[in-house]
C-alpha cells in the first residue's frame, strides 16, 4: 500500500469510528429510555437487562454505519481540501482519481462486511431479543399495566383491557377480557369492577371480577352466543410465575430474524403456495365464466400476475453454495419449521398438494356445481395474501443488501461534495449529513411500504435511494475533473446558493418564477 493510500484511509478511520460510537450511543440511549422502566420494574437480574440492550446494539448498528461512512468521507475530504492537500497533490501530479481509489476500495471492503453482518449477526441477534422479549413478557405480567390499552397478561391467551387502575390497590375497574386460551371457542368477559392479586407462591395471577357477564362463542358455530352472568367471579391464570425462565431455544423466525438463504426458502415456498392457488383461481374462473355464473367485480378483474421479483438471494446462496464452508445442519431445520408457523400466523392455509393433479389443478376445478362460486372470493384473498407474503420476504430480502451498498454509495457521493465545499467545515457536514440520511430513510421506509402492500416491486422499492443518489455522485465525479472543480470552493452559504441558484433556474424554466434583471 502506498504512503498516499495509507494517509488517506488513516483520515478518514478516526471520524468514521468516532461517529458510529456518537450515532449508536444515541440510538441506543433512545431505546433505552423506552424501554428501561419496563426492564427495571420487573426485578430482572442485571445481566438479563445488559444482555437485552446488547443484543439490541447489532440492529442499530446496521442503521448508523451507513451514517457514519458518510459523516467522515465528508468530514476526511473537507478536511483535505480545506489545508490545501488536495491542491498539493494535483501540483504534484496526482489525480483525484488516485486519492478516491483507495477509500472506494475500503467502501467495497465495508460494503461487503456489512452484507455478511446484516446475513448472520444481525438476524441472529434479532432471534435472541425476541425470545428475550417473550421471555420477559412472562415474569410478573401485573407490572407496566397501562389503562385503556388491551395488555397482554397470557402471551397468545389471555388479554386484559381496564378503563380505570389503582396502582395502590389494585383495584380495576370497566374490565374486559379476551379469553384466546381455548381453539373452540372465543370468550369474552365484561366487568363493573375487580381486583388482582398473585397467590401465595407467587406463581399463578388470581382475577375477581364483579357484576358482569361472560360471552362464549363457538368457532365451528359462530352465529351462536351463550351469555352467563355473574355477582362474583374468580379467575386463575395459571403459569403466569414471578420467577423470570429463560428459554433455550424457539423454532420460529419472523422475516426479520431469517437469514437471507432461509427467507429465500421460505420465499420459494410462498411462491409455490401462490402457484396453487393461481391456478385454481383462474381454472375456477373460467369455468364459472362457461357456466355463465355471477361473480364479483374483484374476482373479474382480478389479473392474478405474479409478483415481480429479481433472484438476489438466490445467486447470493448459490455463491455461498459454491464455496468450501460446511453449513450447520440445524439452520435447514429451523427454516423448514419457521415458514409454516408464519403461514399460521398469518392466517394462511398451505393448499393440499397430496390431492392435486399433475398441471396443479384440484379435482374440485373441473366440477360445473354452481356452488363453488362461492369461493371465488376467498381464492382470491388467498391469492393476495401469498403475494403479500412474498413481498415482505423480497422487502427484507433486498433492505438488507440495500443497506450495505448504501455504504459504498455515500463515500461516493460524499467524496465530490467535500471537494466541491471544503471551507464548510463541521456545518457542512452535520448538515449534508442530515439532509442525506432523511431523503434516504423517508425513501426507505416509503418504499418498504409501497412493496408490502404491492404497489411498487421491492427491487425498486428498495433501491430507488441508491440509484438516485449514485446517479448524482456520478454526475458530481464527472465535473471533479474540470478545471472549474478545484479545492477553491466556497463554503456552506455557497453550497445553500447554489441549491436556491438552481431551484430557481427550474422555476424559471417551467415558468413559476420570472427571470432577475441584471442592474447597473
Amino acid at each position: 500500500m502506498k504512503i498516499l493510500h495509507r494517509y488517506v484511509l488513516k483520515e478518514h478511520l478516526g471520524p468514521l469510528i468516532f461517529a458510529l460510537t456518537a450515532l449508536t450511543s444515541l440510538l441506543l440511549l433512545q431505546y433505552i429510555g423506552k424501554h428501561f422502566g419496563q426492564l427495571v420494574g420487573k426485578g430482572l437480574p442485571a445481566r438479563v437487562i445488559i444482555e437485552f440492550f446488547a443484543l439490541s446494539v447489532p440492529l442499530t448498528i446496521a442503521l448508523t454505519l451507513p451514517m457514519a461512512v458518510l459523516v467522515s468521507t465528508l468530514y476526511a475530504f473537507s478536511r483535505l481540501a480545506s489545508e490545501n492537500e488536495i491542491t498539493a497533490l494535483k501540483a504534484s501530479g496526482v489525480s483525484l482519481v488516485s486519492v478516491l481509489r483507495p477509500v472506494l476500495l475500503a467502501a467495497l471492503g465495508v460494503t461487503m462486511l456489512m452484507v455478511g453482518f446484516n446475513d448472520q449477526i444481525l438476524p441472529r441477534s434479532n432471534h435472541r431479543l425476541s425470545i428475550l422479549q417473550r421471555d420477559i413478557a412472562q415474569k410478573k405480567p401485573t407490572f407496566g399495566l397501562r389503562e385503556q390499552v388491551i395488555n397482554e397478561v397470557s402471551p397468545g391467551k389471555l388479554y386484559l383491557r381496564a378503563g380505570h387502575l389503582d396502582e395502590g390497590s389494585n383495584l380495576m375497574r370497566e374490565v374486559t377480557i379476551y379469553d384466546m386460551g381455548d381453539p373452540t371457542r372465543r370468550r369474552t368477559i365484561y366487568a363493573d369492577s375487580g381486583n388482582m392479586r398473585m397467590n401465595s407462591r407467587m406463581t399463578d395471577l388470581e382475577l375477581t371480577l364483579y357484576s358482569g357477564n361472560m360471552q362464549d362463542v363457538p368457532t365451528a358455530t359462530p352465529d351462536e352466543l351463550q351469555r352467563l352472568y355473574f355477582n362474583v367471579d374468580l379467575i386463575r391464570v395459571r403459569g403466569v410465575g414471578n420467577q423470570f425462565q429463560k428459554t433455550g431455544n424457539d423454532s420460529y423466525k419472523s422475516d426479520r430474524e431469517m437469514t437471507l438463504c432461509e427467507m429465500r426458502q421460505a420465499q420459494d415456498k410462498a411462491r409455490r403456495d401462490y402457484q396453487l392457488s393461481r391456478a385454481e383461481f383462474l381454472a375456477r374462473r373460467t369455468k364459472a365464466r362457461q357456466d355463465r355464473l355471477p361473480l364479483s367485480k374483484e374476482v373479474i378483474a382480478e389479473k392474478a400476475e405474479p409478483p415481480f421479483d429479481v433472484g438476489l438471494a438466490a445467486a447470493y446462496c448459490g455463491l455461498l453454495g459454491s464455496l468450501p464452508v460446511k453449513k450447520a445442519g440445524a439452520q435447514s431445520s429451523t427454516t423448514a419449521s419457521s415458514t409454516p408457523s408464519r403461514l399460521r400466523a398469518l392466517g394462511k392455509t398451505r393448499p393440499n398438494t397430496a390431492q392435486a393433479p399433475s398441471q396443479g389443478i384440484p379435482p374440485a376445478v373441473v366440477s360445473a356445481d354452481p356452488l363453488a362460486t362461492a369461493a371465488m372470493d376467498a381464492l382470491r384473498i388467498r391469492l393476495g395474501d401469498s403475494a403479500l407474503l412474498m413481498n415482505a420476504y423480497s422487502v427484507e430480502i433486498h433492505k438488507k443488501f440495500a443497506l450495505a451498498v448504501a455504504c459504498f454509495v455515500f463515500v461516493l457521493l460524499g467524496a465530490p461534495i467535500a471537494l466541491r465545499f471544503p471551507r464548510g467545515g463541521v456545518g457542512l457536514t452535520i448538515g449534508v449529513s442530515l439532509l442525506l440520511f432523511s431523503i434516504y430513510y423517508i425513501a426507505l421506509i416509503g418504499g418498504e411500504t409501497l412493496a408490502k402492500r404491492g404497489r411498487m416491486p421491492p427491487v425498486i422499492s428498495m433501491w430507488m435511494a441508491n440509484i438516485l443518489f449514485a446517479g448524482v455522485a456520478l454526475w458530481l465525479l464527472a465535473g471533479m475533473g474540470k478545471e472549474g472543480a478545484t479545492a477553491r470552493g466556497g463554503d456552506m452559504r455557497e453550497l445553500l446558493d447554489s441549491i436556491r441558484g438552481r431551484f430557481r433556474a427550474a422555476f424559471v424554466r417551467i415558468g413559476l418564477a420570472s427571470p432577475r434583471r441584471a442592474t447597473a
